[in-house]
């Protein structure tokens, strides 16, 4: 059977890691430094003034998962970075967008958290008031990361108040 097993010898890259620079195709350095920008989140790396094959764009894209679309971007077979990462920018309004959280997800982060954090506050103060209650449901995702950090210094519902508003 031996001749008929398939035994090839292939290396094995971690796009996220590899080193670009030692890459000689400029089609594929183009595409992992690309790619390496959105792993990393660091879109104004992107924003920089050099032409590069739309098709290099959106294999990045694909490979980081990163939801932009060909309709995303300026039109043509090349386009310049600085201007397709502006107008991007512009079309989906904020960055987040463009990382993969659509607005549900941060809605239900937020709810999410909220939630927890009332079911902290009541287990730590008794009870909670239908007014606060609101109020943490309304309040944005940085007020309840800060709560969340001082959750050990509250000690009434007024405290709460005070670090969130």
């Amino acid at each position: 059977m031996e001749p008929y097993i398939n035994d090839w010898r292939l290396p094995v890259v971690e796009l996220k890691t590899m080193d670009a620079r030692k890459l000689t195709d400029q089609r594929l350095k183009e595409v992992v430094e690309i790619s390496q920008s959105m792993f990393a989140g660091n879109y104004d790396d992107l924003r920089n003034d050099r032409k590069i094959e739309t098709e290099n764009f959106m294999m990045a894209a694909t490979f980081t998962r990163t939801k932009i679309k060909r309709e995303d971007l300026p039109e043509g077979d090349e386009i310049n970075m600085c201007e397709a990462m502006d107008r991007l920018f512009q079309r989906l309004g904020n960055e987040e967008e463009v990382l993969g959280l659509e607005k549900g997800e941060l809605i239900g982060i937020e709810k999410g958290k909220s939630d927890t954090l009332k079911e902290q506050l009541k287990v730590k103060l008794g009870t909670l008031s239908s007014p606060l209650e609101k109020q943490l449901t309304n309040t944005s995702l940085e007020k309840l990361n800060e709560l969340t950090l001082n959750i050990f210094n509250v000690t009434s519902e007024e405290d709460v108040l005070r670090i969130i508003n």
